[in-house]
Parts: structure tokens; C-alpha cells; sequence
């Protein structure tokens, strides 16, 4: 089955799924649905990418495309609950959204804390209360950045909202739990993400997708963040989904002046894991960091696609991505940064390393600087090797086991990125699942 065919497949069964359904919900507003079958042609026509296109050269969706997915409707799946939340995501104590099959679960939610100037909803409730607040999120070319970002203009129906006005704070994390769970039929959800920052308000928002252990779905997920002027957003994203599962997500970033915006991301899980970044700096003075380890074993595929756009003066960009890769693991970090006419006085570094565990193991490293203006300090680099074997033999020298020894190491690499989340209890949580993650039985090392 050839991917066209396969995409065809898919976009009918997820066609049909939608127009059949009846939950209640009214009609979308002229503008979405309009919105909706603009982006529908626009995959129809143009199909998914292929290894032809440069920003998918290294991943192939082959195996995605062949699974005849259906839309994830409200209510789909088994019995989600609390236990099963807490144990996917650990508890941050602030406001808490659950989505289950990417459907607001507000039983499983906590909305309480909250500070005057700070609105944490669902997406569907807005949508059917004041649908004109999506519209900006929703008028945009169809295809602007490829076929999965178009599908979920498609079939985005629910996800998270955060409106943060002038000058609010928000000290608590906001945590955003996105959890499948099929009931043994293959889904595809598609969550929108909304988060709009005015100028002088902060907020931290953590983002969480796991699932149930076996389960075959596909995530598809969309991020959206709008940063108005000196607004701060500190972002994190932990990808734990079961190794039957795709994931596929973009995180769609626009700055204003003097505005910073951090995010730091944990890729896990899935079979192919994908983690695309987009962000704009728009107007003077605007600042992101960008941070991610990734750690695919078996015949796991993970791929990291960051774009940063200089498009005002005076902006900065920071990126470090670190792959651990293990068995016949595939990662990919495509890290591209442009720096635009007039964007004089950029400021902007990338960095990629990774270690390599096996010798099936395999990384594709591409670090790019696009430079269309003279006054700039940008620099790039990656860095491809294996564990010391010098330092093995001195652990091993003092009575360390192996896979102890070699968990040590592995740790030490990938500890400088764990070490810069600043939420204690999420931090904790990662340590202990990356520490674990390369060692076995009894010789486990504990961070």
C-alpha cells in the first residue's frame, strides 16, 4: 500500500467517522467549518509528507498511515480514572485539565486556585460559548506547515484553553493531562491547545501524554501560544505515550517585544514520536529557550524539528537537545534558525548531542543557520559519540556492576537537561524514569 493510498484511506474513514456522528454538541460557526473543509481539500490535494520533504527526510510514515484509524469521539475508551491519571502524571498541586482520547474529562479536572485575570478551560466550552475568540487560531492558510497540522484543523474539537489578561500571575504550574485510552479500537485524537499570554502576565503550563499500555492510537496533536509584550510562559512536555502508540504534535509559538518563553521537553515513549517547534520572534527584545532530551530504544523512532524565526532586532534563542539512543533506535533533531533582513543585533546558539548505545542504534543530526543580515551572533553544532570506556573500566574497577556503570554514565549525560526543570515534583518523576530506563534488574541507579 503506497502512502497516497494509505493517506486517501485514512481521510476517509475519519471523513465518514465525522460526518456520522450526532453527540449533541451544535454546528461549528460558518468560519470554522469553512476553516474545516479548506484544510480537508488542502490534505486531499496535497497529501502527508514524504521522505521527499526536507523537513521529513529521516521518518517515514509509512506505518502510520497504514493503521485505519477512526476519529476519537467524547466518551470513547474504558473507564478512565484518578489512580490512572496520578500514576501517568504526577500531581503538581496547581489547576489540572484531563483530556481523555483528547475530550475534556471534568471529572478527572481540578479549576480551583485560579487568580482574577486568569481563564484555564476547555476548548469545546468556548467554542460553543464565544466560538469568536478561535477564529485568529483557526484563519490561516491550510497546509501552513504540512498535512497533520491541516488535519487537526479538521477534527480538532476539544483541548485546552488559557487566557491570561494584563498583568495576571499565575504562581501554581497549570498541567495539562492528555491521556488514551481506546477500548481496543484504533483512534486518533487531535487536541488544540490555546494560550493566549497578554502583556506582563506569567504563567507555567506543563503538558503530560501517556495512555493505556498497549493500546494502538495516534496522537496529533497542536500547541498554540501567543505571548503579548514582557509576557513570560515557562512550558514543559513530557511524552511517556506506550510503545503502540504515534505521537505526533507541533508547538506553534508567536512572541512580542521583550517577551521570554522557555520550553522544556521529555521524549519517552511511542513507536514514532514526533516533536516539531515553531516559534516567531516578532518584535524587539524577545527571548526563547528551547530544551529537549530524547531517549528511543527497541525500534523506536524520535524526531526533533525546531524552527526559530528572528523576524525583529535585538532577539535571542537558545536550543540544547540531548539523544540518548539505545538498541536500533532512530533520533532525528532537524534545528533550523533564520535570522531575517533587518533583524540586526540576533543573538542565537544551537547545540545537539548524543550518545550512542548500540551499534544499531542510528542519529541524523542537522543544525542550519539561515542568515540574511550582517550584525548577528549565531552559532550551531552537533555531536555524535559512545560511552567512555575509560570511565567504565574505572567504575567497574570499583566494584560497580555493568549495567550500573553504564546507567551512571548515561545519567550523567542526560542529567544537565533534567536538572533545568525547576518544578520539584516533575523533576523527581523524570530523574527516576530516566535513571531507570537504561539499567535493569537489581543494579538500578538511583539520581
Amino acid at each position: 500500500m503506497t502512502i497516497a493510498t494509505a493517506a486517501r484511506g485514512v481521510l476517509s474513514k475519519l471523513e465518514t467517522c465525522r460526518g456520522d456522528r450526532n453527540d449533541g454538541h451544535d454546528r461549528d460557526p460558518a468560519w470554522l467549518a469553512d476553516a474545516r473543509l479548506a484544510a480537508l481539500a488542502w490534505v486531499g490535494e496535497h497529501g502527508f509528507p514524504t521522505r521527499k520533504d526536507e523537513d521529513w527526510k529521516y521518518t517515514g510514515l509509512d506505518p502510520i498511515l497504514a493503521v485505519p484509524f477512526e476519529a476519537a469521539a467524547a466518551g470513547t475508551g474504558r473507564w478512565v480514572s484518578a489512580e490512572m491519571i496520578d500514576t501517568a502524571a504526577v500531581d503538581l498541586g496547581g489547576p489540572r485539565l484531563v483530556f481523555v482520547n483528547g475530550h475534556f474529562a471534568a471529572e478527572l479536572s481540578r479549576l480551583t486556585g485560579l487568580p482574577a485575570g486568569a481563564e484555564v478551560t476547555n476548548l469545546a466550552a468556548v467554542l460553543a460559548a464565544r466560538p469568536q475568540r478561535l477564529e485568529p487560531f483557526f484563519s490561516h492558510t491550510p497546509g501552513e506547515h504540512h498535512a497533520f497540522a491541516a488535519f487537526n484543523d479538521v477534527l480538532a474539537e476539544d483541548g485546552a484553553f488559557i487566557h491570561l489578561t494584563p498583568g495576571t500571575s499565575v504562581d501554581e504550574p497549570i498541567q495539562l493531562v492528555f491521556f488514551s485510552d481506546t477500548g481496543g479500537f484504533p483512534l486518533m485524537s487531535s487536541p488544540r491547545s490555546v494560550i493566549v499570554a497578554e502583556a506582563g502576565s506569567r504563567a507555567t503550563i506543563v503538558e503530560t501524554y501517556a495512555g493505556t499500555f498497549g493500546d494502538v492510537y495516534c496522537t496529533n496533536a497542536v500547541t498554540e501560544a501567543v505571548l503579548g509584550d514582557d509576557a513570560q510562559i515557562e512550558h514543559y512536555k513530557v511524552q511517556d505515550e506506550p510503545l503502540t502508540a504515534f505521537h505526533l504534535a507541533l508547538l506553534d509559538v508567536r512572541q512580542g517585544r521583550n517577551s521570554r518563553f522557555s520550553s522544556r521537553s521529555v521524549m519517552l515513549g511511542s513507536s514514532i514520536a514526533r516533536h516539531e517547534v515553531r516559534v516567531l520572534l516578532e518584535d524587539v527584545g524577545a527571548e526563547v529557550s528551547l530544551d529537549g532530551v530524547y531517549l528511543p530504544q527497541g525500534d523506536q523512532l524520535h524526531d526533533n524539528t525546531i524552527f526559530v524565526d528572528h523576524a525583529a532586532t535585538g532577539c535571542t534563542s537558545h536550543q540544547l537537545y540531548k539523544g540518548v539512543l539505545d538498541g536500533g533506535g532512530h533520533g532525528v533533531f532537524n534545528g533550523h534558525i533564520m535570522v531575517r533582513p533587518g533583524a540586526d543585533g540576533t543573538d542565537a546558539n544551537q547545540k545537539n548531542k548524543n550518545l550512542i548505545l548500540s551499534d544499531r542504534a542510528e542519529v541524523d543530526t542537522r543544525p542550519r543557520l539561515e542568515i540574511y543580515t550582517d550584525d548577528v551572533k549565531c552559532t550551531h553544532g552537533a555531536a555524535v559519540g559512545q560511552l567512555d570506556e575509560e570511565a567504565l573500566l574505572y567504575l567497574r574497577a570499583r566494584a560497580i556492576p555493568l549495567e550500573a556503570a553504564r546507567g551512571l554514565l548515561i545519567y550523567a549525560f542526560v542529567h544537565e537537561m533534567v536538572d533545568r526543570i525547576e518544578l520539584e515534583p516533575l523533576r523527581a518523576q523524570l530523574e527516576t524514569l530516566v535513571a531507570g530506563r537504561f539499567t535493569h534488574g537489581d543494579d538500578q541507579v538511583k539520581p
